[in-house]
C-alpha cells in the first residue's frame, strides 16, 4: 500500500508563522500536529528572524518530517510589509532545507484549491474544510489552520512529476 509520509506545512509570517504536520498514507490523511511559532514584535529584526528559525527548529527536531511545504508571498500594497513577510518566508524555506528535506512552494490560490474546492476562498471556509478533512485536528491560531490547509494541498500534489523530479534532485 506504501510507506506513511510525514508532511509539515507552513505559513510563514514575521508575527506568528503557523505550522501544521499530517501524515498520509495513500488517499488517507491523518493530522500529527500544530502550533505556531511567534516572535518578540519589540525585538529587532534579526532577533525575530532567529526567533521563528529557532522555534521552526525545534519543531521539525521533534516531529521528523519527510516533507516540507510553504505557502509563497502574496505581494501587499505596503512594500515595507511585503519584504518583511519575504525574510520570514526565507526563514521558513531555510529550516526544512537545512534537515534535509525538499521544500514545496504553492501559491495561496493552490491551497485553497485543493482543500475547498475553488482557488478564491475566506479564512472561515479553509476552517472549516480542514475540520472536515481531519476531524481530529486542532489549532491554535488561524495561522497553525492555514498551515495545515498548505500540508493537505502538498498532500495532494506531492506525487506530480515536478515534485518527483524535484525530490530526486
Amino acid at each position: 500500500m506504501g510507506e506513511t509520509i510525514r508532511i509539515i506545512g507552513i505559513d510563514p509570517g514575521l508575527r506568528r508563522t503557523g505550522w501544521g504536520i499530517v501524515e498520509s498514507l495513500g488517499n488517507s490523511l491523518r493530522f500529527v500536529a500544530s502550533g505556531t511559532v511567534r516572535s518578540d514584535d519589540k525585538a529587532a529584526l534579526a532577533t525575530r528572524l532567529c526567533q521563528l528559525h529557532d522555534g521552526l527548529a525545534e519543531i521539525l527536531r521533534g516531529a521528523m518530517p519527510h516533507e516540507a511545504a510553504v505557502e509563497q508571498t502574496f505581494v501587499n500594497k505596503d512594500a515595507a510589509a511585503t519584504l518583511k513577510l519575504g525574510q520570514a518566508r526565507g526563514i521558513a524555506m531555510l529550516v526544512p532545507a537545512l534537515a534535509g528535506l525538499v521544500v514545496a512552494e504553492y501559491a495561496p490560490n493552490a491551497v485553497k484549491k485543493a482543500v475547498i474546492g475553488v482557488g478564491h476562498g475566506d479564512k472561515k471556509q479553509i476552517h472549516m474544510m480542514v475540520k472536515v478533512l481531519m476531524p481530529k485536528a486542532t489549532f491554535d491560531t488561524d495561522d497553525a489552520a492555514d498551515a495545515l490547509a498548505i500540508a493537505i494541498c502538498h498532500a495532494h500534489h506531492r506525487q506530480s512529476v515536478v515534485y518527483r523530479l524535484a525530490a530526486l534532485a
